[in-house]
């Protein structure tokens, strides 16, 4: 997520078989007596288990992982981050509350750091090249936790290294950015350092915001495949997505000094700010500022790409049934400082959830129906490198398997309310799981009702409800849902918008962002991480348990009506302009919508009787499936990764299907029978095939 405003300075010119192992050889009984699993074995929810397994997590010790977890910086491939892979795989492997299984999974990639010995600098020159002001090289150490040999100095990850020289672009070009994070985005408006960290949750003026600056995701030698020895890599040279010119992130306390310097017309409104000054674009500097007008600012970047080793961690419960159905819960591990926040808020959760049910798997109490994988991913802040390394190395495993990957990465940005993204199938599960967990503070309301206070829609299914957020690729779910096709969702709380302004939480990948920012202002008591691990184990809990996958794909149908209907209102004219018709995404939407509500018609004349465990076999992974039937790997070959049709990146202004709307939005001052044109007509027949396929794939199985 880059969340950042940009300051443009114009400088001159701008192992393949592993997971089957682990999981196959738990599928197999330890004993020889032991009796094979039988898919015909009635084992469903277990209402007392549940209730044992939310009475039993515990914010205390949550909140004792989170000090242990940001007790020091753990970036990617650092010593530290070694040191967690160890404490998981011991954690896992405890012989009172581990799992059936823990094991790390290393890679070899491509990651980026600042130089050690030539740190990145931002100066401002005279003419003869003297230096008369720097900006601050590192964040002020208020606590005692920013000045620390292993804080990385700031950065932007994967930008190149170069000592472009100027002040503005429009004359000559961009050769280098200079990036910061406005206090009107991140703090209300608030920047002095008596209104911020320490003394508040705001973030302090030297705070800088760290991250990745790589276009897609996964490790940029290897796309597609795993970063194995015996993957294939590119040459450095032939790598994309970099960005092209050098980059620096920088605190807004610096950032004023150059804006608030700046000579020129004026800067459009939406790009003005909280620096207590009207921004300006240039050329040069104001003659009655601080520095004189003939003065150019200097940025010397020095990054270096180096391979390094990074590890997933998979802990595994093995289902009694159904062993060969994974519902998978997953965070990432690495952090750019400490990352409290992020991303050991979720990572804290993951231990204390995985905790529960391993004592309930050692003392004999429970075992699943399904199995249940936890991950912990690794160089996940530099493109979500281990989990899309991950999916390329068991792709084929994964689609044919996974029930669904629940993500929870920054598990409280604050204790507000829930705040859940997913695919519409799973709504019906997270709001069935919500409805029985009682909501922090004062009050008696469930997480449910506390959640529809703050986000709600009406739903001309089911009237007033909790809004369901859709997925961008913020998080390690990416992978998932845009390449394999798998049903998603993550879960966090959250800040309650009507009372900050804040993008996210202030201090977001900054050295501000410790374990006392998280106990002091964010979750003091760790209720709000407690009621994350609650909604999460019951959620993991029935995906993992239920007879009957809590799966409505049904839901889907009104997110395809609302996409259909925005295409009718806003495109359907100019589509017609072009000859184009919309007749037969209106027929395929309908018989989604007609195949979706028979299927739960017979999964509920199924659940009044006693149903052949096998028949219920096949429908559930109808429902497992469905996703997997709105890929089009050929659909957007501009992109990587992204191959879901409903949920790929939209660029085009109308809320409707992404690949229409984007090809739309370029084709609409072109003339009709040019290959834009031609293209908006590829994307509606990828659309119309998609949801032919999808309806096809809820039919009776032996219907073809």
């Amino acid at each position: 997520m880059q969340w950042t405003k940009v300051l443009g300075l114009g400088l001159g010119a701008a192992a393949l078989l592993g997971l089957g192992i682990i999981l196959g050889h738990f599928a197999i009984p330890k004993k020889a007596n032991s009796p094979a699993p039988s898919i015909s074995a009635p084992q469903d929810l277990d209402l007392e288990i549940l209730e044992t397994v939310m009475g039993q997590l515990d914010a205390h010790r949550i909140r004792e992982n989170l000090r242990e977890l940001s007790r020091e910086p753990h970036l990617a491939s650092s010593p530290r981050d070694e040191d967690l892979v160890q404490l998981l795989l011991q954690r896992w492997k405890d012989p009172e509350s581990g799992l059936d299984s823990a094991e790390a999974f290393t890679y070899e990639v491509l990651l980026s750091f600042p130089s050690q010995e030539q740190p990145n600098v931002v100066d401002i020159v005279g003419p003869t090249g003297d230096i008369i002001h720097s900006c601050h090289r590192t964040e002020e150490n208020v606590t005692g936790e920013q000045g620390g040999p292993d804080v990385i100095q700031p950065y932007a990850a994967y930008a190149p290294s170069g000592n472009p020289q100027a002040v503005n672009a429009a004359k000559h070009g961009v050769a280098g950015v200079l990036v910061y994070t406005d206090p009107a985005d991140i703090n209300d408006g608030l920047s002095s350092p008596s209104e911020t960290f320490p003394n508040s949750w705001y973030l302090p003026p030297s705070g800088v915001e760290r991250g990745s600056y790589y276009k897609y995701f996964g490790d940029p030698l290897t796309p597609y495949l795993p970063a194995i020895p015996s993957s294939f890599r590119l040459d450095l040279a032939n790598i994309s997505g970099f960005p092209p010119i050098p980059t620096q992130p920088i605190g807004f306390q610096d950032a004023r000094d150059l804006l608030c310097n700046l000579n020129g017309t004026s800067a459009p409104t939406t790009w003005q700010g909280a620096l207590g000054c009207h921004y300006r674009l240039g050329p040069g500097f104001r003659p009655d500022g601080n520095f004189s007008a003939d003065s150019q600012v200097n940025v010397s970047v020095y990054n270096r790409l180096e391979l390094r080793n990074s590890s997933n961690v998979l802990g595994i419960i093995r289902g009694a049934v159904e062993p060969d159905r994974y519902v998978l819960y997953g965070n990432h591990r690495d952090s750019w400082v400490h990352g409290a926040v992020d991303p050991s808020s979720g990572t804290a959760v993951l231990l204390e959830l995985s905790r529960v049910l391993g004592t309930l798997l050692k003392k004999g109490t429970w075992r699943p129906r399904r199995s249940i994988v936890f991950a912990s991913w690794g160089a996940e802040e530099f493109g979500l490198i281990g989990s899309t390394e991950f999916t390329e190395e068991f792709f084929n495993k994964l689609q044919e398997r996974t029930v669904a990957y629940i993500n929870v990465d920054i598990a409280v940005f604050a204790n507000a309310t829930l705040r859940v993204q997913g695919t519409p199938p799973v709504q019906s599960v997270v709001f069935s799981a919500t409805k029985e967990i009682r909501s922090p503070g004062p009050g008696d309301l469930s997480i449910y009702d506390n959640w529809i206070r703050y986000f709600n829609r009406s739903s001309p299914v089911y009237g007033l409800v909790p809004s369901l957020g859709s997925l961008g690729a913020g998080s390690d779910y990416a992978p998932f849902i845009h390449f394999l096709g798998i049903s998603s969702m993550d879960i966090a709380y959250t800040y309650d918008r009507s009372k900050t302004s804040a993008r996210i939480y202030p201090t977001y990948h900054t050295a501000f962002d410790t374990f006392d920012y998280v106990d002091k202002f964010l979750d003091p008591g760790f209720s709000s991480h407690q009621a994350v691990a609650r909604t999460a184990g019951s959620i993991i809990l029935r995906l993992s348990d239920s007879f009957f996958l809590p799966l409505k794909v049904s839901d889907y149908s009104e997110t395809l009506r609302s996409f259909l209907q925005a295409a009718q209102q806003d495109l359907g004219a100019l589509l017609e302009q072009h000859s184009i018709s919309l007749g037969p995404l209106v027929t395929a939407v309908e018989k989604f919508e007609a195949e979706a509500a028979a299927l739960g018609q017979r999964i509920s004349m199924l659940q009044k009787g006693s149903p052949d465990p096998l028949q219920v076999r096949m429908l559930n992974d109808q429902l497992m499936l469905l996703e997997r039937s709105f890929l089009n790997p050929r659909a957007f070959p501009e992109e990587r990764y992204y191959s879901h049709v409903l949920w790929a990146a939209r660029t085009g202004s109308v809320a409707t299907f992404p690949g229409l709307s984007n090809a739309c939005s370029r084709a609409n001052d072109t003339a009709s029978g040019s290959e834009a044109w031609a293209e908006v007509q590829r994307q509606l027949s990828i659309v119309v095939t998609a949801l032919e396929g999808a309806a096809a794939t809820l039919r009776p199985v032996a219907d073809l």
